[in-house]
């Protein structure tokens, strides 16, 4: 590669200190490369999975979160390292350890696809919570793809808002290029922590492979920066994988995997179990022509979680027994055909059903607000890219379609207007759903692009058929929360404007830049709340409901790093201007993120480069929480705060590495935005100063 010329150095440099300036001051991200050729950003040295790309060179709202980044600030909870990625936010639960992930605030009921290994992860339950949750262990997996906004491949079908994909360690990741190997890693941390050990182990036997991982981990409750112990915080995680792989030849390549999580931890009032089980099987064949690049997949998943005795309720609380279970079945495939070198396109077809099976409580089964019924989603699709000069235009189109089946009762006079007695919904429906982008490539370091979208997301189970009490005994039966079969799908429609800037070489020999700038505008349509009817109505009672008109979604985003291999410095910086219906906590929950959230990381290399240390500031501003979860007398928003962390890595050889970190290393008390208090306490739920240390040992 030539070297820039000083024109480009000029602007490159004033790039620079956008990005990093800034984050000096104040804020970080995941965070930089040792070798920037790749693309990939690295914190240290660590095996990274084949899949990471660089999402500087997708004209896209794309974010990926590599392995040592989740090893770094993600090892007790995967929301630190999810929060400090543009656009990108999540549902802090202290005493639930499920992810429920936020784009642009917009989250729960599947408004953002969350998958594992691509598979949907749909479990869902109705109560203080953000309706969505997916549940893995932060040691298996290999990396985090974010996809935001509107998006027409695989896994994309009902999403409103994005996706994101949490990919587990798969035989490269565990082997790298040995034919036997792996590692066992063993951490402590203070606070309650206390011990987790992992390791995964492998082999290459001609064409096949296999590999296996175990985590185990069983914190305490921890502690604040007040001193104060943060109740039912604690969790008993046992996880694992194994994966197979079948490579005759470079033209075909079988994969089959199996992912297991229990854990038990005491949340809503109960100690629960949770028991997810994930199998994959996966074909790829491409024999090198322009017309066939075949992937094509099929997936079960299965959930179950259980309530067990409440610690704190009379006679261990009238919901004991309650089993939610979603077993979820699907498949893919997609294609990609080449003609000439100016035009791609790729097709394909998708289809996910789930299956609920909920008993809301042993002693009356049959009450309760979660509904048991059956869903599923599915579309066609294809994407195609023309590209002519510096100008890139990619056409993307899907057609996706939902159904939605279940029963159940309602009294007379209710808020839906249903007749009284049973009832059977059998609905589908679908919606042509288009996304066009522009890019232009003027230079070999810089793309701007321009895109518009359109996503819809429909009914979910339990949106749809919610009904009866909370479990209150053995009485007569009442109802005060109702189904509503007549909720139309929600729908956006919005613009992006971007621009991507990737170059190397620019200062130093094998030094990087990379960031990218996205501004967003989205309507949403038809957006699905709780609606309380009171009873000065006549009809009162709890139901989802669809509020008339758009609601508007803006902002901008930012993220990127420099990398010279002595030094890295990486920024993420999001504003977000919501006027979102305000969401009534208690029957799911409000979804505003802070208006502004910064994080930024600054660290350097030394000794050959094989210590890394560094430091990352979080902060994010005063964040809005809706008039209607709050007395008339109280502010409707939360106060903004910083929290600052260090880290270090050394890798002495190839064998062994010794990582460490302090989070919140000025033991703030805080309690994180966006978050579901502690049952029974108003206290500061922000974990306080905790350190941490990892030794990993590959054999």
């Amino acid at each position: 590669m030539n070297r820039p010329s000083l024109p480009r150095r000029a602007i490159l440099a004033g790039a620079i200190l956008a990005v990093l300036v800034p984050g000096l001051a104040a804020h970080a991200q995941q965070a930089p490369a040792t070798d920037a050729k790749d693309g990939t950003v690295y914190l240290s040295p660590l095996v990274n999975s084949a899949d990471d790309v660089d999402p500087t060179t997708e004209p896209a709202a794309t974010s990926v979160i590599g392995r040592d980044a989740i090893d770094v600030f993600g090892g007790y909870n995967l929301d630190d390292v999810l929060r400090s990625t543009a656009g990108t936010y999540t549902r802090d639960s202290p005493q639930n350890p499920g992810i429920g992930v936020n784009i642009r605030g917009l989250e729960g009921s599947g408004r953002v696809v969350m998958r594992l290994d691509g598979v949907r992860q749909n479990f869902r339950f109705t109560g203080h919570e953000a309706q969505g949750f997916t549940y893995v262990d932060p040691a298996l997996l290999a990396g985090i793809d974010v996809s935001r906004g509107g998006a027409s491949g695989t896994g994309s079908s009902g999403a409103l808002a994005g996706s994101v994909n949490f990919r587990t360690l798969g035989v490269d990741d565990v082997l790298g290029d040995k034919t036997a190997g792996g590692y066992i890693a063993l951490n402590y941390g203070s606070n309650h922590a206390g011990f987790a050990p992992s390791g995964a182990a492998g082999a290459r036997f001609g064409d096949w492979a296999l590999v296996g991982a175990v985590s185990k981990r069983s914190p305490d409750d921890y502690e604040n920066a007040d001193g104060q112990t943060v109740p039912y915080t604690g969790q008993d995680l046992v996880s694992g994988l194994i994966k197979l792989e079948y490579r005759p030849s470079e033209v075909h390549r079988l994969t089959v995997g199996a992912v297991s999580y229990d854990n038990d931890f005491t949340a809503n009032s109960y100690t629960q179990n949770v028991d997810s089980k994930t199998y994959t099987v996966g074909y790829a064949y491409a024999p090198g022509n322009d017309a066939v690049d075949l992937r094509a997949n099929l997936y079960r998943n299965d959930v179950t979680m259980t309530y067990d005795a409440s610690p704190t309720l009379p006679n261990g609380g009238s919901a004991v027994g309650r089993t939610i279970e979603d077993t979820g079945t699907g498949f893919d495939i997609a294609n990609t055909s080449r003609f000439g070198e100016h035009v791609a396109t790729t097709y394909g077809v998708e289809y996910f059903r789930d299956d609920i099976d909920a008993v809301n409580s042993a002693a009356v089964p049959d009450r309760g607000v979660n509904p048991s019924g059956e869903s599923s989603i599915g579309g066609v699709f294809a994407d195609t890219t023309l590209r002519w000069g510096m100008a890139d235009l990619i056409v993307g189109l899907r057609y996706d379609r939902f159904t939605l089946e279940g029963d159940g009762s309602v009294r007379a006079n209710n808020p839906i207007g249903l007749p009284a007695g049973p009832y059977t919904v059998d609905r589908s429906d679908g919606a042509f759903n288009p996304k066009v982008t522009f890019a232009l490539n003027p230079t070999e370091w810089l793309q701007p692009f321009v895109s518009w979208s359109k996503t819809f997301r429909p009914p979910t189970v339990s949106e749809t058929f919610t009904g009866g009490n909370h479990p209150t005994g053995t009485g007569s039966p009442g109802q005060s929360f109702f189904p509503n079969p007549f909720l139309d799908p929600e729908t956006s429609r919005g613009w992006e404007l971007g621009a991507n800037v990737h170059a190397d070489d620019l200062f130093t020999a094998n030094d990087s830049l990379r960031f990218k700038l996205v501004f967003f505008d989205n309507e949403v349509e038809d957006y699905i709340v709780a609606s309380f009817v009171g009873a000065d109505t006549g009809l009162p009672g709890t139901h989802f409901a669809n509020v008339a008109g758009k609601s508007k979604v803006k902002g901008a985003e930012l993220e990127g790093g420099y990398d010279a291999g002595f030094v890295f410095a990486s920024l993420s910086y999001t504003h977000t201007d919501s006027d979102l219906p305000s969401q009534v906590n208690g029957f799911g929950a409000q979804s505003y993120v802070p208006d502004d959230v910064l994080s930024a990381t600054l660290g350097a290399r030394v000794l050959d480069r094989k210590l890394a240390f560094g430091t990352r500031y979080y902060r994010v501003s005063r964040s809005y929480v809706g008039e209607v979860n709050v007395p008339a007398s109280q502010s409707p928003y939360e106060p903004g705060y910083g929290l600052v962390d260090l880290f270090a890595n050394w890798t002495f050889n190839d064998a062994f590495e010794l990582r460490g970190n302090v989070s919140n290393l000025t033991d703030k008390a805080y309690t994180p935005a966006l978050s579901t208090p502690a049952g029974g306490t108003d206290i500061e739920t922000g974990r306080g100063r905790t350190w941490s240390l990892t030794a990993k040992l590959r054999f």
